[in-house]
């Protein structure tokens, strides 16, 4: 099985991505490929991957071992993670019920209708601001292989408008049976998420917690040292934040054998707080 780069190489000499996934498609050795990354398509700061996920969901008897699948995971100097144009997930989840593992970068248009998906095993989704429409959309759908689930909230500025409660079907961990490693990060409301992980019923059973790239203060890092016990995880991921030098000696003595990752400790500026990636 083999993993496929597409994007601009699958161009016709027209500059068309439909056509040349026609050409790709015409191809009799569709049926070894395992994982598509289509990072670039034209002007995808102004046109969607509708089209892109339609003619893929369509043509699915050709792909019968595809296992991943990633969108939009282009070079910044390309396109901005914030101008990247997605759309509904959808028709992807319901074509391909084997798909293992689905990577995003970027969020606006991003939709998925709440279902029931037997395979999934990593969702990650990389964004400035993701939309809380989205994330109540994956804590309503039922994953029992998900694995892996890593969410970019981002800032409000960017769509990011996710809350606390948006998240408490997540932290429940009643349709996530599997979950191993669960990341909420780069959030302006760290905090308010350490704080509601503290005590989230699905911590016990993760092997990895990731609130990195956000606005973690020594507030949400009290919270997360007073809730319930953390000393079975393998990783606990702050990097990026704003902790004193006195909370993050308390982070790691309380956790000595959880590898603590603290690294890109800021001081806020003029109380200024920022989140690692936005634009």
């Amino acid at each position: 099985m083999t993993h496929v780069d597409l994007g601009v190489g699958i161009l016709d000499e027209d500059g068309d991505v439909l056509d040349g996934l026609d050409s790709f498609f015409a191809d009799a050795g569709t049926g070894k490929v395992s994982s598509i990354g289509i990072a670039e398509w034209p002007e995808m700061y102004e046109e969607s991957s509708q089209a892109i996920v339609e003619k893929l969901a369509a043509n699915a008897h050709l792909l019968p071992g595809l296992r991943g699948l990633s969108l939009g995971h282009v070079d910044p100097e390309l396109c901005e993670i914030s101008w990247i144009q997605l759309s509904d997930l959808t028709p992807l989840l319901t074509a391909f019920p084997g798909l293992e593992r689905l990577d995003l970068r970027g969020s606006d248009g991003l939709a998925l209708t709440p279902l029931r998906h037997e395979s999934l095993r990593v969702l990650r989704v990389e964004c400035g601001g993701l939309q809380s429409s989205f994330v109540r959309s994956v804590a309503a759908c039922d994953l029992p292989a998900l694995e892996h689930l890593e969410l970019w909230l981002g800032v409000e500025r960017y769509g990011g408008n996710t809350s606390v409660v948006d998240l408490a079907p997540i932290l429940a961990g009643d349709r996530l049976p599997a979950l191993k490693h669960l990341g909420l990060q780069d959030s302006e409301i760290q905090d308010e998420i350490a704080a509601a992980v503290a005590s989230a019923p699905v911590v016990a059973r993760l092997d990895e917690l990731d609130l990195s790239m956000g606005m973690l203060t020594d507030v949400g890092a009290e919270a997360l040292l007073d809730g319930q016990p953390l000393s079975h995880l393998r990783l606990l991921d702050l990097h990026h934040n704003f902790l004193s030098e006195a909370m993050a000696e308390r982070v790691e003595k309380a956790l000595p054998g959880v590898d603590v990752k603290l690294h890109d400790r800021h001081a806020p500026r003029d109380d200024r707080f920022y989140v690692a990636v936005s634009e």
